[in-house]
């Protein structure tokens, strides 16, 4: 899909959509806690989508029933084998991987895109070092479970999903698990939103120094009924837009979120100086236009692991603002931008939905129009992107 979207601020009324990363944890959660369990989650994306899949396949039963996903737990951990299609959820793979290593059944799991090609080394090695049978390092990936009760240690400045799907996992195993981190933990707003998740299902974490001990034998108990959180990540967008000169009104936000992204009207407000995105990497592609279109020169870090990504993003946003006249520099962990006027341009998307949402977020910003090649990969995180952003008064032609 292309579109060309022609110059002007947007304005009028957005209601955000829910958390991918949110809905994520909760149907997880609900699969392994015994009943049923009513999450609110008025709309879906490809991602969840797949978490959704996955868990069907494993013997949860989730359906939709109006605004609400309806979760039968009691997921089976022995039975008969499954095969898992991750789609390009990052999350969903990772999240489950480790669950998978709890099972008494074979499991392989596939992804598409560029999932495949995403690394899982960390994750797999401490999962064999802690008895695991693992057959693949990409995908497929097989799992025959096995996994025991021990210390798992990892790189802490890898991904935050290891230590998710670490920590929705090993509450299962017979005996206490210690669970490390052996570098600065980067991300660690998306690991808090996990551990509420748990405290949430009752299962107990303690933390410790560089790490959590996590008991065995502890079993997920449903709340009866859960809400899935409006996306700040997908907000992030209509954030910038105001911050640019829009006048959007966003329904549906939790100002007390442990979601990172929140920190986007914060992050904003330094432009044109230096900018950490260590704890929210999701934010760099929208920040990188913002810095674009601002006075001064802002230097973006802490971005190194957005390489292996959707796409590189750091290379994908480099090459967005350069088509559209402005001035980028790749470092090793960012970006170096020098703000100014865009004139508008053609850009392509890579495949990449947070990559294709910031090219037109920058339009609204250009001297001239700005067609988006590859568009439809913002249907990965938010399907309603270009509806949203047409009923803003934003101006795009579909093709």
């Amino acid at each position: 899909m292309q579109v060309t979207i022609q110059p002007g601020k947007l304005q009028g009324s957005v209601t955000i959509l829910p958390s991918k990363s949110h809905a994520h944890r909760l149907l997880i959660a609900s699969a392994l806690a015994e009943g049923e369990t009513r999450i609110h989650c008025p709309s879906e994306n490809a991602d969840i989508a797949a978490t959704i899949r996955c868990l069907n396949a494993l013997g949860a039963g989730i359906t939709r029933q109006g605004e609400y996903l309806i979760v039968r737990g009691g997921m089976p951990m022995a039975g008969a084998g499954a095969a898992l299609d991750c789609g390009e959820s990052g999350s969903t793979l990772r999240f489950l991987i480790p669950l998978c290593g709890c099972m008494s059944r074979e499991i392989t799991l596939t992804g598409h895109g560029r999932l495949p090609s995403r690394p899982n080394g960390p994750l797999l090695s401490v999962m064999k070092e802690n008895g695991a049978e693992l057959e693949g390092e990409g995908l497929p990936l097989r799992i025959k479970g096995g996994m025991k009760s021990g210390c798992f240690a990892l790189p802490g400045h890898i991904s935050s999903q290891y230590f998710t799907g670490l920590l929705l996992a090993l509450p299962l195993l017979s005996g206490e698990s210690a669970l490390e981190y052996t570098s600065p933990l980067e991300s660690m707003p998306y690991v808090n939103m996990t551990l509420d998740t748990l405290r949430q299902f009752g299962i107990r974490i303690e933390e410790m120094e560089n790490g959590w001990r996590i008991p065995g034998n502890q079993r997920y108990c449903s709340p009866g009924m859960a809400r899935v959180e409006g996306d700040w990540s997908a907000a992030a967008f209509w954030v910038t837009a105001n911050h640019l000169g829009s006048a959007i009104d966003l329904q549906g936000l939790n100002p007390f979120s442990p979601q990172g992204d929140k920190a986007i009207g914060q992050l904003l407000r330094r432009l044109g100086g230096k900018i950490d995105v260590t704890d929210t990497p999701d934010l760099m592609p929208i920040l990188s236009v913002a810095a674009a279109a601002w006075p001064g020169e802002t230097e973006i870090c802490g971005a190194a692991r957005l390489r292996i990504k959707e796409s590189d993003r750091l290379a994908a946003m480099a090459g967005v603002i350069r088509a559209l006249g402005g001035n980028a520099l790749e470092t090793p962990d960012g970006l170096i931008i020098r703000g100014g006027k865009l004139r508008g341009g053609v850009v392509d998307g890579m495949h990449d939905h947070r990559v294709v949402m910031s090219a037109a977020v920058a339009a609204t910003v250009c001297e001239g129009p700005v067609t988006i090649l590859g568009a439809e990969a913002a249907d990965k995180s938010y399907p309603g992107f270009f509806r949203d952003f047409a009923s803003l008064g934003g101006i795009a032609d579909v093709r």
